[in-house]
């Protein structure tokens, strides 16, 4: 098949590109050329065209000159707008979203359904465009997937660190062995996803598009993490012993991490149901938690970030 990514060489995308190609589809990129590639030979197969994808109509012109069969759209900066201008030329076409979409969960493993209200404006405008582009793709006669994946973890970008971010001067400190805080009593379970294992859920999504027409899947590991074992993860990689603060809830939410989007990772649990990914397209997450995070680390060191 003829395969367009926008997105394709990010974090999930420098596994998904070359692995298109190995599964021997056509694969063109859609990219602002930013991002180096990696070394896979597979690269040397792939059309890149440039382009920024922003909102607006700027795309119009561009896809009036792709001959695709699939598109997948990780970045999803204005899904409505792409939908408008590719859905004369596709077959089928699979959004990337978040489990963050579904609110904070209501049980866990958490099934691939809103929960709660999204507490993040982007992402709910995000989740609202996904849904009724399902909508219009059903009406139109045309597929529709979309993948949520939980923390992306993995070589090609630091990883979660223990104050809700992704900072290289807090993974320096917890190579140091420095404390850090959680609400006291907090067991959330948080799920560390390798950015391969990711890809290749797309790459099934395309390879079974009658089994995921219609469908919003989960992807994540096999299991997750509580937040403490998290810690004890990172103590282990990094060979030191991360001690936990543990502190009030109010503090911890007022003073150490006031802001959402660094709480929510330690306050809602993040592991989702995958059992639905598994049943229609085979999906089976090869690394766990913590092997995720040690590739993510050891990136981290081969790139010269840690030392």
């Amino acid at each position: 098949m003829k395969v367009c990514v926008i997105g394709g060489t990010g974090h999930i995308g420098r596994f998904l590109t070359p692995g298109l190609v190995r599964d021997g589809h056509e694969v063109t990129l859609i990219t602002k050329g930013e991002t180096k590639q990696t070394a896979a030979p597979e690269w040397a197969q792939v059309k890149s065209v440039q382009a920024t994808y922003e909102r607006g109509d700027a795309f119009r012109e561009l896809m009036g000159e792709l001959d695709i069969d699939v598109l997948i759209d990780i970045l999803g900066n204005d899904v409505p707008t792409l939908y408008d201008n590719a859905k004369h030329r596709i077959e089928h076409i699979i959004l990337c979203g978040s489990v963050w979409m579904f609110g904070s969960a209501r049980s866990a493993p958490t099934p691939d359904d809103t929960q709660t209200p999204c507490p993040f404006e982007g992402y709910d405008t995000r989740y609202d465009q996904m849904q009724e582009t399902r909508d219009r793709a059903k009406a139109d006669g045309i597929a529709f997937s979309a993948i949520m994946p939980p923390n992306i973890c993995g070589p090609g970008k630091i990883p979660l660190d223990l104050l809700g971010g992704r900072g290289l001067e807090v993974h320096k400190s917890h190579q140091r062995g420095e404390p850090v805080p959680l609400p006291e009593g907090c067991n959330t379970l948080v799920g560390p996803c390798d950015a391969e294992d990711i890809a290749a859920a797309f790459r099934l999504v395309v390879q079974n598009r009658e089994q995921a027409d219609g469908e919003i899947f989960n992807v994540g590991s096999a299991y997750a993490l509580t937040a403490p074992e998290l810690v004890g993860a990172f103590s282990q990689i990094y060979g030191v012993n991360i001690p936990i603060d543990w502190v009030t809830y109010q503090k911890y939410t007022t003073e150490i991490l006031p802001e959402v989007g660094a709480n929510f990772h330690f306050l809602s649990h993040m592991c989702p149901d995958i059992t639905k990914l598994r049943t229609r397209v085979g999906y089976e997450p090869v690394q766990t938690p913590e092997s995720t995070l040690e590739r993510a680390v050891k990136w981290m060191f081969d790139e010269g970030l840690l030392s």
